[in-house]
């Protein structure tokens, strides 16, 4: 079997990444509209680009995603850790490679030939998402459910601070996911493996 032929992604993992697109995708927008309902800070998204129409209907569609997001996380962190993958894929990871890498890259001298491993960026940007996308859900059960989790709520620093802790999270996650976009345009072939595997 020649390079061409090896599954670098294997079919639960595209899966997983393709249905995570759409279950953030839906918060994102259905988040916006809740948001505006009641602003933390001294601005609110423009209603063309929310979802949900009204405070009501953008609830019930980020509670839709929400569960769909934990279910196939979940899939996703045990079938990586099963299989090995996380291991893998992700570590060793130091803080001099990572700084090495992104030198490199400025120079343009960052190589992609081999799209079956990630340079130290890219596997500190993925474990960043899955940690962030961790935060983004228990701030979200904090200020959703802030009497039934005092603790949780609590350990965000208050409701409050734990609709902050959100926005920010969510925010931190949207310029990681603008960097992987640019990083795909300039590398076409990984958006190819990704969805045939291969």
């Amino acid at each position: 079997m020649n390079n061409r032929d090896a599954v670098v992604h294997p079919a639960w993992l595209r899966l997983t990444h393709w249905i995570n697109v759409l279950a953030v995708t839906l918060l994102v927008l259905s988040g916006w509209r809740i948001y505006n309902a009641s602003p933390i800070f001294h601005f609110s998204f423009p209603e063309q680009i929310t979802l949900g129409g009204w405070l009501g209907g953008a609830l019930l569609w980020h509670f839709s995603a929400m569960w769909v997001l934990v279910a196939n996380g979940l899939v996703y962190l045990v079938l990586n850790l099963l299989t090995g993958r996380f291991r893998r894929k992700f570590f060793p990871l130091s803080l001099k490679e990572v700084v090495a890498d992104l030198l490199a890259a400025a120079k343009g001298r960052l190589s992609h030939a081999d799209l079956s491993v990630y340079n130290a960026p890219q596997k500190l940007a993925y474990l960043f998402i899955v940690l962030d996308l961790m935060l983004l859900v228990a701030s979200g059960l904090a200020i959703w459910k802030s009497v039934q989790f005092p603790l949780l709520r609590e350990l965000m620093g208050g409701y409050d601070m734990a609709r902050v802790v959100h926005f920010v999270a969510m925010s931190a996650l949207l310029a990681v996911l603008a960097l992987h976009l640019v990083m795909v345009a300039l590398v076409p072939r990984t958006l190819l493996l990704m969805l045939s595997g291969r």
